[in-house]
């Protein structure tokens, strides 16, 4: 059974695109993942894709192989645990990672 996943595509304030990946990404899930982000990027054309991982849970190695062919046209905006992942696995050496603020549960 694939694990909960949301995947939308919208433009930021400047127009530019985002990926914006709820939920959490795994081995079930990783193809749909990996189809959302190549359907960005060709939307994106020339322009550099930010995808939003500010709301994701959880990802394993899986995900993370799918953001590597693409790190020179993507952005990630990364949950303060996740940043770390990024740089352990080397990614963010070659791309930029942004830390997304703490969203404060009440």
């Amino acid at each position: 059974m694939p694990t909960s996943l949301s995947l939308d595509t919208v433009r930021s304030a400047q127009g530019t695109p985002v990926l914006k990946v709820i939920g959490e990404i795994d081995l079930s899930n990783v193809e749909s993942f990996a189809r959302a982000l190549e359907t960005a990027l060709s939307e994106a054309a020339d322009a550099p894709l930010s995808v939003d991982l500010s709301a994701v849970e959880y990802l394993d190695s899986a995900a993370v192989n799918v953001l590597f062919p693409h790190a020179e046209r993507i952005r990630l905006i990364a949950h303060p645990f996740l940043y770390r992942i990024f740089g352990v696995s080397g990614l963010s050496e070659l791309t930029d990672v942004e830390l997304a603020p703490e969203r404060h549960e009440n």
